[in-house]
Formats: structure tokens, C-alpha cells, sequence
């Protein structure tokens, strides 16, 4: 392609004929399959994790689907998939007791495995480079390029070595101008820069608002006594109450690991609730703390997942690029997987741009074929069977069960589609709840927060801009803190946001060193007032094996 002039006369410019923002499982199947399709094809990652996997979270089973389809031998390439799932368990909870429930069909494990993703993406970015993909890890994308007919023509990464006001200094490196025929945004759920494109162009004119979830994950090394290798668990009920969504996993994987989490539906009402303290005292179920007694926890996460489903998928294209994986919402929340929707996405993306870049047009363009192939593919029929799933549970645990058997049974043949609805809107107000009264942390089964902050092996660099940004300043202590006791003190899993008094005045304090990059805060806000934006390439966690 033709060299470009950068937006911005200080960076300096670099071409390519596809540019693919993030390298989670969708970024790099797209990228492989371009590559697969086509080696002459110019592809680029720009990863904002200090490596790749470095900010991949999930529970996670994974069916291979995605992956038989885009890389068949991949046993014989030794792809990270060890342990084979050999039974499931479903179990409603009580606060004393458990119950065991018929496995709905959607969530049976046979031929699935039990992974971590993390790994999984590090093995697709080793296949990518192999094709010759670049992959650039420590970047992250921070700006949207349009052209004068503000058509994105790709994204430009963020000046380095800026003071905390934004002002540089000796060290400030200008960012770079990654130029493209397709800009991919596979930043994965509630992307920093999608959110931009979804407001731009208007996406969701014809969607429901996406819905969220808020995953809390921990790894820990059991007792060989202990250990099940491929047993899978699945529980919903306690600690939430009968109008919370929300459930856990517990994962046996190779080498006594155990991955124990919790998801909270970010509807949630009482702005009293913690996610990460119900993490906590879900461990001390006495179902599931003998697991734990006598073993080691060696790391912890939190990052929130997309639940709308079908119906919340906004438009996946406008000119100059596409949406794909958990950017666009491909996640099947009966399933309790997104891999295999995330990957078959990335795939379909490369073979609509490999169709468009034939036409050797210089110009940005619409491509509009990727939908129109998503809506013909087995994607598509999935997402759509499942639909009423998830938003039937917006009455209760028992009408949402009624209804998720219903929907099972039919096989989502129901002429109706129910309706979802934003998070942030459904919190009420702190005078209609009592404040919940957590167990204190024993430093054995359950720990702080902070601790747990130090096991994620989050850092960001000194001295840089705060990328949690507040629209209005005063809307935490004037409007959130009288109104709803101020929740991004309980809904943030890493004890970022606090408040503190100082000379008998109550401020709002931000701790952007401890963000482990869930966004959670930029969906909650009951006022919409936190944007998360990207710190410098390379900040946030640094998950080894999650």
C-alpha cells in the first residue's frame, strides 16, 4: 500500500494492510487465518499486556470448535489443551448445604477441556508469528485514525514518558501511527476504543444495551487427596440472594491446579454488594472450603465478561473496520464459553477482509460481507438458540431457571426475544438496602484485596497520567457517596477507588496503580462518570497461567 502521511506530524508511520487491536483468542485467530488465506496479506497485533497473555482471564473450559476449524493438528502442534473434562456437576447452593441439579445440556463438558487461556493465546501467537504476523506486545492502542471522511484508517499508540498531568518530559517518546486498509478492534470486553466507535457511529441504534458480568478468579494448588483431575463444578444460588444472577466454577485441572471463580451479573441492586467479597465467603462454603484447607493460592484475577447475547450485538461494521470476539459480544452465557464463538469470529472477519482486499482499493470501506457471513455461520444459530437465557433471569433465580428450561427444551424456538438492559441503570438507592456484613479475611482460605492485587503482579509505570478519568470530579462525593454510599468502593476487585477524609473533608481517592483492568468501574458508575482509558503499553496485570 502506498506509504501514508501521519495524522500527527511528531509520530512517525507505519503501513499495513490489516491492523488487529489485542491478542486475545479472536485477534489472533483473525491474524492466522489471514495469514492462512494469504501470506502476502500485511497483518499487525498491537497487544497492550507486557506479553501476550499477560491480561487473558478465564474460567476457562474451551470447545474446540474454533480451533479444530482454524488449526486441525493441533495436537501434533502441541497447543496448551491438557486436560480433557471427564464428569460435570451442577449444585444449587444454600448457605449450609448443596443440592444437586440435572447439568442443563448447554453446560455439559464431554470432549471440552479444561485450560488456561492465557497459554492457549501465547501457543496462537507463536502459530501467527510462525505465518509471519508482528505482533508487538507492550503497545497499547490509545486513538482511533480517521480520515477526512472519518472512515478509520487505524489507530495510533500513546505518547510514553508523560508526567502525571499529561505534560512531557525528557523522557516522553511520541506514539506510533499503525495505517490500515482494516482495522480489527479485538480488545475484548468493553473495549476502550469500541465504546468510541460504538458512540461515532451509532452502532447499537438497533440493539439492546450489552449487559455485563464480573468474573473473580483464583488459582490454587490442592492437595493431591483433594484432586479430580477433569471434574468440573458449576453452582449458582448462595452467597446471592434470589434476585442477584450470578454462580460459580470450580475447574480440576493437570498437576493438582484448581481454578475456583465467581461471576456477579452486574445488574445487581444492592450498592452494598461486593463481588469480590462474595468470592471470599463462597470459599467458605462448606462444600467447597475442605477443597482449599491445606492448599496454596498461587494467583488471582478479575476481569468482566459481556452476558447480552444475541440480542445485544450492535452493528459489527462501518467503514475502515470491524468488531469481533467479546468486542462485539459473542460470548454464550449458557454455555459458560466464548472461545470457541471468539475464535470462529476472528476467522469469519479474515475471510470477509481477504474478499475486500482483493478489490485493491486504496480507500477505507465497509465491510459489510462480515455480516452478512456471521449470520450464516454456526455462530450465528448458536448465539440465537440461547438468546432468552440469560434475561430470563432478570425476575429471579426460580423464574430464570423455569425459564432456561423452557428455553432448552423448545431449543430457542420461542417467537419472542426478550429485552436487556444497562447495568449502571439498575442499582438502587442505599437507603433501600442494609449494608452487607462480610466475614473478615483469615489470610488461609480468604484474604483482602490488596493481597490478592499483589498476586495478579499488577504494575503500572510511576508517575504517568491516572487512566481512570472522572467526566465530573465531584460526582463521587456529592451525588454517588450520599445517594448509593459510593460502590466503586465494593464493585472494584482491587481496591482502586477509596474513600478517605483529610482535614475533615471526605475526597475521592484513586488508586490506579492497583488496576488489574476489568472495567467493571467504567460499566457500573451508576452516573457513568468513570472512562477507563489505556495506561502506558505494558501497565496493569501480569497473569502467568490464567
Amino acid at each position: 500500500m502506498t506509504d501514508p502521511t501521519p495524522i500527527r506530524e511528531d509520530r512517525e508511520c507505519m503501513p499495513y494492510d490489516v491492523v488487529i487491536v489485542g491478542a486475545g483468542p479472536s485477534g489472533l485467530s483473525c491474524a492466522i487465518k489471514l495469514k492462512q488465506l494469504n501470506p502476502e496479506i500485511n497483518v499487525c497485533i498491537l497487544e497492550k499486556g507486557s506479553e501476550v497473555g499477560a491480561h487473558i482471564l478465564s474460567g476457562a473450559t474451551i470447545e474446540t470448535r474454533g480451533l479444530d476449524e482454524l488449526i486441525p493438528d493441533w495436537k501434533d502442534k502441541g497447543a496448551p489443551l491438557k486436560t480433557q473434562a471427564k464428569s460435570d456437576e451442577f449444585l444449587l447452593l444454600s448457605e449450609s448445604g448443596a443440592t444437586k441439579l440435572p447439568t442443563p445440556p448447554q453446560m455439559h463438558n464431554k470432549g471440552n477441556y479444561i485450560i488456561s487461556l492465557g497459554n492457549l493465546c501465547r501457543w496462537l501467537a507463536e502459530q501467527a508469528e510462525e505465518l509471519g504476523v508482528e505482533i508487538f506486545a507492550g503497545f497499547a492502542a490509545a486513538e482511533i485514525l480517521y480520515d477526512t471522511n472519518n472512515a478509520v484508517i487505524g489507530i495510533a499508540t500513546g505518547d510514553m514518558g508523560l508526567d502525571e498531568h499529561g505534560n512531557k518530559t525528557e523522557q516522553t517518546e511520541p506514539g506510533v501511527e499503525l495505517h490500515a486498509k482494516q482495522t480489527v478492534f479485538a480488545e475484548g470486553c468493553h473495549g476502550s476504543l469500541t465504546k468510541k466507535l460504538i458512540e461515532k457511529y451509532d452502532l447499537r441504534a438497533n440493539s439492546d444495551p450489552q449487559t455485563y458480568g464480573l468474573g473473580i478468579k483464583e488459582l490454587w494448588e490442592i492437595k493431591p487427596e483433594n484432586h479430580r483431575e477433569g471434574h468440573i463444578t458449576h453452582t449458582i444460588g448462595w452467597p446471592m440472594d434470589k434476585q442477584t444472577y450470578g454462580g460459580s466454577w470450580i475447574y480440576h485441572m493437570e498437576d493438582n491446579l484448581l481454578s475456583i471463580g465467581f461471576v456477579v451479573g452486574l445488574d445487581y441492586k444492592n450498592p452494598y454488594l461486593s463481588p469480590y467479597e462474595e468470592m471470599q465467603r463462597l470459599k467458605l462454603h462448606p462444600k467447597i472450603k475442605p477443597l482449599l484447607e491445606g492448599s496454596k493460592r498461587i494467583s488471582y484475577g478479575a476481569r468482566a465478561l459481556v452476558e447480552g447475547g444475541f440480542q445485544s450485538l450492535p452493528k459489527l461494521t462501518f467503514n475502515g473496520g470491524l468488531l469481533i470476539g467479546d468486542t462485539a459480544g459473542f460470548l454464550n452465557v449458557p454455555k459458560i464459553k466464548g472461545t470457541h464463538t471468539a475464535m470462529k469470529s476472528g476467522m469469519i472477519a479474515a475471510e470477509s477482509i481477504h474478499a475486500l482486499l482483493q478489490n485493491n482499493d486504496e480507500t477505507a470501506q465497509e465491510c459489510v460481507a462480515y455480516t452478512t457471513n456471521i449470520q450464516n455461520s454456526w455462530l450465528w444459530k448458536e448465539l440465537k438458540s440461547v438468546r432468552n437465557i440469560r434475561p430470563g433471569f432478570y425476575k429471579g433465580l426460580w423464574r430464570g431457571l423455569i425459564n432456561a428450561v423452557f428455553e432448552t427444551i423448545t431449543f430457542g424456538m420461542a417467537p419472542w426475544t426478550l429485552k436487556n438492559h444497562a447495568d449502571h441503570a439498575q442499582l438502587d438507592k442505599a437507603d433501600q438496602h442494609k449494608p452487607i456484613d462480610y466475614p473478615k479475611p483469615d489470610g488461609v482460605i480468604t484474604f483482602d484485596k490488596l493481597t490478592s492485587v499483589q498476586l495478579s503482579n499488577t504494575n503500572h509505570a510511576e508517575g504517568q497520567p491516572c487512566h481512570l478519568k472522572l467526566k465530573d470530579p465531584s460526582i463521587p462525593i456529592e451525588r454517588n457517596l450520599p445517594d448509593y454510599a459510593e460502590p466503586a468502593q465494593r464493585y472494584c476487585p482491587a481496591a482502586v477507588y477509596e474513600i478517605v477524609e483529610e482535614n475533615g473533608e471526605k475526597l475521592f481517592r484513586i488508586n490506579s496503580q492497583n488496576c488489574v483492568h476489568c472495567k467493571t468501574c467504567d460499566i457500573k458508575d451508576p452516573a457513568q462518570n468513570i472512562d477507563w482509558t489505556v495506561p502506558e503499553g505494558g501497565g496493569g496485570p501480569n497473569y502467568p497461567n490464567m
